[in-house]
C-alpha cells in the first residue's frame, strides 16, 4: 500500500462517519419486514375456492368444492393399496360412476372412450426389478366427434395409495382435479384439436407400475405426445411445477400464462440428481414413451405424506381452486397447441424457468442461460474494474495500492465463506453429537438461529476486524466496504463460471445476485454516487431488493419442501448438515451483498458479535424440550414395523433358523428417541448384523430401500409368532431341465402368496446365472448376484410362473446350485396383533406414527 502525493483528495468525496449502533436493528429489521410482507404472504397466498353457487356464473371455471366433495366420497373408501379389494373394485367402480357423470353432462360436440386397462410386466426400478401382475388402469378420451387427429394429450394421477393412508393428498386430490377438469372441458362448447387421455393409474406406490404399463401396452399410448403429470409428496398448499421437457422449452411457453404460476428449475436439479427421497410417473413416460411433459406436485405439509393423517380435513379448499385453475389453462392450451402435431421438430435443449412471487413466470433455454450468465460477469468484471480506478483517482491512493487493497480483502471474504460454511457445518456435528438433530423439524424459525445466525457472523467478523486495523488508511470507510461488495461479487462471479460450466442451470440464481449488485454499482458510479458512502448503500439497499425477495422465497419453498422429507430421508446421514449446506448457499446469494454494509455502525464488532450470541442462545433453545421435533398427527416421527416369521432352510432341507420377531425400520436420525420403547419388546440386533451370513441379511425387506437402510434397523427375536391372514407363500420348483449341455439346467418354479411379495435370487457353488424370465436388465448388465425383485398383482391372483437358467463349470449340480428367498407382506389387512404384540405398539410415544404388517420371510436351497 502507498500514499501517491500526485492524486489529492477529490472535494466532492465524502469521507463518512459511521452511523450510530443502534441505526443497526432498523436495518436488519427492514429486511425482516420485508420477507414478512412479500415473501411470507405470497408463499401462503391461494385463489378464492369457487363453490356450486359460483357455476352459474363461471360456467368455464374450475369449481374447488365440486372437487373436495368428490374426494370425500374417494377417501372414504379407506386406504386403496394394489392388490386390495378397496383399490381393485371399489375405487374402479368409482371412477367409473364419476365419468359415467360427466358423460351425462358433457356437451354433444365430444364423445368419452372409458377403459379399464389390466395388465402384467417388470421393468428395472434403480437396482431391483419391479414386477407387477393384473395391476389396473382406469382410462378415459375425450375427443371431438369427427376428429381426426391423432395426436393425444395425457394428464396422469394414481388412484391408490400407500398402506394405511385414506391417501388424500397423495394423490387423491389430484384423481378428483382430474375428474373436474375433464368435466369442465366436457361441458364448454369449446374446441379440441387434439384428444385428451385422463389416465387414473391404480398402482403408482409400488413403485410406478401402473404407468409403465400404460406407456408400453396401452393402446393410446403410442398417440400421447405431451403430459401432464399430477402427483403429490404433501397435502394441499401451492402445487409446483418442477420438471419441464426434457429437451421440449415449447411447453413453457404454455406454462408460462397458467393463472398461478409456481415452477423453479432448482427443483428439477435436484429432483434429477436424487436429492429429493421420491420418484413419479413422470420418469415412466420419459423413459419408456419418450413423453415430454410437465411435472406437478403438492410438495408442503409433508409431514403427513404416506401416513393416515393424509385426510381430507387437512387439505384446503383453496388448493383444489390454485390447481385446478392451472390444470385446466394447461389442459386446454395443450390440447389445442400445434406443436402436438410433431414435438420432435420442437425439442430444443433443456430450460431455465422460474415464477417470481407467483406474479410471472421467466423462462429461456439452457443456451440462452449460457449467454445470459457470461454476459453478466463479464460486465460485473469491467465494471468492478471502472470502480477501482475511479477509488484510485478520487482517494489518493495509487491503483496498485488499491489493488494491493482489493486482493488483501479477497481473501478475506473467501476466508469469511469458509468460516462461515465451517460455523454452520460445525453446529450441525454439535447438534447431531450430543443426539439433538432435527430440532427444527417441526419449528422451521430455529434454523434462523441455529445457522443463519453463526453464517452472518463468520461473513462479518473478520471484515469488521479488519476494519478496525485500518482505520487510519487512506483509503475511506466508504471504499473499503465497496471493496468488500465487490470482492463478494467476483466470488460469486466464479462460482457462475464453474456451475455453468457443469451445465448446472440454477446457477441463474447467482446470476440474479451479481445482475443486481452491478445494477447498483453502475448506478452509482453514473451518479458519482460511489463518492457518497450513505447514498452509495441507499442505492445498493434499493436494487437487493428484489433479489433478497426473490432468493428468501425460494429458500423458504426449498424449506417447507425439505424438512419433512428429512423425517423420511433414513437415519445413515446427518440432516442438519444438508441444512446447514444449504442455508448457507441460500446466505452467500441473500445476505452476502447485505452483511458489508453492516460495517457502516459503530461497534461493529459488538454488533456481529450479537449473532454468536444468538446462535448460542438459539443452541439452548433446541436442545431443550422446545427443540423437540415431533407432534402428534401434524408432524410424527415415522417406523415402519413388520411381525415376521422367518424360516430358513439348509441344503439338506433342515432348518437352521425358525424364529419370530418385529422388524423395526426407523426412517430418521432420531430413532434412538424411542429407543426404550423399543427395547421393551426384546433384545435388538442391527440387521446388519445378519447381512454376512445371509442374503439380503435374511430377513423381509420390502424394498431395496429397506437394504441400504440395514445398519440403522433392527430385528427383535420374540416369542410370539404373527397371525398370518393366509397361507405362506409356495414356492415350488416345477421341474429342471437341461439346456445345451449337462452343465446348463433350467429351473422352473410356481409362486403363490400375497399380493405383495419378494424374490431373492443367488447362486451358489461357482454357479452362474445365465438367464431367466424376470427383467434381464441385470444379467445383460453382469450385475453380481443376490438379485432383488419385487413382485404385486391387482385383480390377477394367479401364481407367478418363472425359471432360472444356471450354468456350473467346476461343480456339479448335486451341490447346491440356487438359493432363494420369498417374503412376503399382508401390507393391506389389518394387523392381528397378539397380546404381547399390541402392549407393544400401544406403549409407542403418541407422536410416533407406525406403518405395520405382518410378513414372513423363507429361503430354500436348489
Amino acid at each position: 500500500m502507498g500514499f501517491n502525493s500526485k492524486y489529492h483528495i477529490d472535494v466532492d468525496f465524502e469521507v463518512p462517519k459511521k452511523l450510530q449502533w443502534y441505526y443497526a436493528p432498523a436495518f436488519l429489521g427492514f429486511w425482516f419486514a420485508i420477507y414478512l410482507s412479500l415473501v411470507s404472504t405470497q408463499m401462503n397466498h391461494m385463489p378464492t375456492p369457487l363453490t356450486r353457487a359460483d357455476e352459474a356464473a363461471h360456467p368455464r371455471d374450475f369449481i374447488a368444492q365440486r372437487a373436495e366433495d368428490t374426494l370425500i366420497e374417494l377417501t372414504r373408501i379407506g386406504p386403496r393399496v394394489v392388490g386390495s379389494v378397496a383399490n381393485e373394485v371399489t375405487t374402479v367402480q368409482f371412477l367409473r360412476d364419476e365419468i359415467e357423470k360427466v358423460q351425462a353432462e358433457a356437451n354433444e360436440r365430444f364423445e368419452i372412450e372409458i377403459d379399464v386397462q389390466q395388465a402384467s410386466g417388470a421393468y428395472m426400478h434403480w437396482t431391483m426389478v419391479n414386477m407387477y401382475q393384473g395391476i389396473q388402469n382406469v382410462v378415459v378420451k375425450l375427443s371431438e366427434k369427427g376428429n381426426p387427429n391423432e395426436n393425444y394429450l395425457l394428464i396422469n394421477s394414481h388412484y391408490d395409495s400407500v398402506p394405511g393412508s385414506p391417501g388424500a393428498g397423495d394423490d387423491g386430490s389430484m384423481v378428483v382435479t382430474m375428474l373436474e377438469v375433464m368435466r369442465v372441458i366436457a361441458k364448454t362448447d369449446e374446441p379440441l384439436a387434439h384428444s385428451i387421455v385422463f389416465l387414473f393409474n391404480g398402482a403408482e406406490e409400488n413403485p410406478l407400475q401402473a404407468s409403465h404399463a400404460f406407456i408400453t401396452q396401452h393402446k393410446w399410448a403410442k398417440n400421447c405426445k405431451a403430459l401432464i403429470n399430477l402427483d403429490s409428496a404433501g397435502s394441499g398448499g401451492r402445487e409446483i411445477l418442477f420438471q419441464s421437457g426434457p429437451n421440449h422449452p415449447w411447453l413453457m411457453k404454455y406454462y408460462r400464462e397458467v393463472p398461478h404460476p409456481f415452477a423453479n428449475t432448482l427443483g428439477e436439479e435436484m429432483f434429477q440428481a436424487g436429492l429429493i427421497p421420491s420418484d413419479t410417473d413422470f420418469r415412466i413416460f420419459r423413459d419408456y414413451g419418450g413423453v415430454p411433459g410437465l411435472d406437478m406436485a403438492y410438495i408442503f405439509n409433508g409431514y403427513v405424506y404416506h401416513t393416515k393423517f393424509d385426510r381430507v380435513n387437512v387439505f384446503p379448499r383453496a388448493s383444489f381452486q390454485h390447481t385446478g385453475d392451472n390444470v385446466l389453462a394447461l389442459a386446454r392450451a395443450l390440447a389445442n397447441a400445434p406443436e402436438l402435431d410433431d414435438t420432435a421438430a420442437h425439442a430444443e435443449g433443456h430450460n431455465v424457468f422460474y415464477d417470481f412471487l407467483g406474479w410471472f413466470m421467466i423462462f429461456y433455454t439452457a443456451t440462452t442461460n449460457i449467454v445470459i450468465n457470461m454476459i453478466v460477469s463479464v460486465i460485473a468484471l469491467l465494471a468492478i474494474g471502472v470502480s477501482l480506478y475511479f477509488m484510485s483517482v478520487r482517494s489518493g491512493c495509487s491503483i496498485s495500492g488499491v489493488l494491493v487493497r482489493f486482493g488483501i480483502i479477497l481473501g478475506i471474504q473467501l476466508v469469511s465463506l469458509g468460516l462461515a460454511l465451517g460455523l454452520a457445518l460445525l453446529v450441525a456435528l454439535f447438534m447431531d453429537g450430543v443426539n439433538r438433530s432435527l430440532s427444527w423439524f417441526s419449528e422451521m424459525w430455529l434454523l434462523l438461529g441455529l445457522y443463519i445466525f453463526p453464517i452472518i457472523f463468520g461473513m462479518s467478523i473478520l471484515p469488521a476486524l479488519y476494519l478496525e486495523r485500518t482505520k487510519k488508511d487512506p483509503l475511506s470507510l466508504g471504499f473499503r466496504v465497496q471493496l468488500f461488495m465487490h470482492s463478494h461479487c467476483i466470488c460469486l462471479v466464479l462460482l457462475i463460471i464453474v456451475l455453468t460450466a457443469l451445465s448446472i442451470r440454477s446457477a441463474y440464481f447467482i446470476m440474479l445476485c451479481v445482475l443486481f449488485d452491478i445494477v447498483a454499482l453502475i448506478v452509482n458510479l453514473v451518479t458519482k454516487w460511489h463518492r457518497k458512502a450513505y447514498w452509495f448503500a441507499i442505492v445498493v439497499m434499493i436494487c437487493q431488493i428484489l433479489p433478497f425477495t426473490y432468493i428468501t422465497y425460494v429458500c423458504t419453498a426449498a424449506l417447507k419442501t425439505l424438512i419433512p422429507m428429512q423425517g423420511r430421508s433414513g437415519g445413515s446421514a446427518n440432516p442438519d448438515l444438508s441444512m446447514a449446506l444449504l442455508l448457507w448457499l441460500f446466505s452467500v446469494m441473500f445476505v452476502g451483498f447485505l452483511v458489508p454494509l453492516i460495517l457502516f455502525f459503530r461497534k461493529t464488532r459488538t454488533i456481529v458479535l450479537c449473532f454468536l450470541a444468538g446462535t448460542i442462545l438459539f443452541i439452548i433453545i433446541a436442545v431443550t424440550d422446545a427443540g423437540f421435533p415431533y407432534k402428534p398427527k401434524t408432524s410424527p416421527q415415522r417406523y415402519a414395523l413388520i411381525h415376521a416369521h422367518r424360516i430358513l432352510h439348509n441344503a439338506d432341507g433342515t432348518t437352521r433358523t425358525d424364529e419370530s420377531g418385529i422388524y423395526v425400520y426407523p426412517q430418521d436420525r432420531r430413532f434412538s428417541i424411542a429407543e426404550k420403547e423399543i427395547k421393551t419388546i426384546g433384545q435388538l440386533h442391527k440387521v446388519s448384523e445378519f447381512c454376512d451370513e445371509e442374503m439380503f441379511c435374511g430377513m423381509p425387506l420390502y424394498n431395496h430401500r429397506w437394504h441400504k437402510a440395514r445398519e440403522y434397523s433392527f430385528w427383535i427375536p420374540i416369542k410370539e409368532q404373527p397371525e398370518i391372514p393366509a397361507a405362506y407363500p409356495t414356492l415350488t420348483l416345477q421341474e429342471t431341465t437341461e439346456l445345451d449341455n449337462s452343465m446348463q439346467r433350467r429351473f422352473n418354479f410356481s409362486l403363490a402368496g400375497p399380493d405383495h411379495m419378494t424374490i431373492f435370487v443367488n447362486v451358489k457353488n461357482d454357479a452362474k446365472l445365465l438367464d431367466w424370465s424376470f427383467n434381464e436388465t441385470l444379467i445383460k448388465d453382469n450385475e453380481p448376484p443376490p438379485y432383488f425383485v419385487y413382485f404385486s398383482y391387482g385383480l390377477d391372483k394367479s401364481a407367478l410362473e418363472f425359471s432360472i437358467d444356471v450354468e456350473k463349470t467346476t461343480s456339479s449340480f448335486d451341490t447346491p446350485t440356487l438359493e432363494i428367498g420369498i417374503g412376503g407382506h399382508w401390507v393391506h389387512y389389518d394387523m392381528q396383533r397378539s397380546k404381547g404384540l399390541g402392549a407393544y405398539i400401544d406403549s409407542f410415544p403418541s407422536y410416533a406414527y407406525l406403518q405395520a404388517w405382518v410378513g414372513t420371510y423363507e429361503s430354500w436351497y436348489f
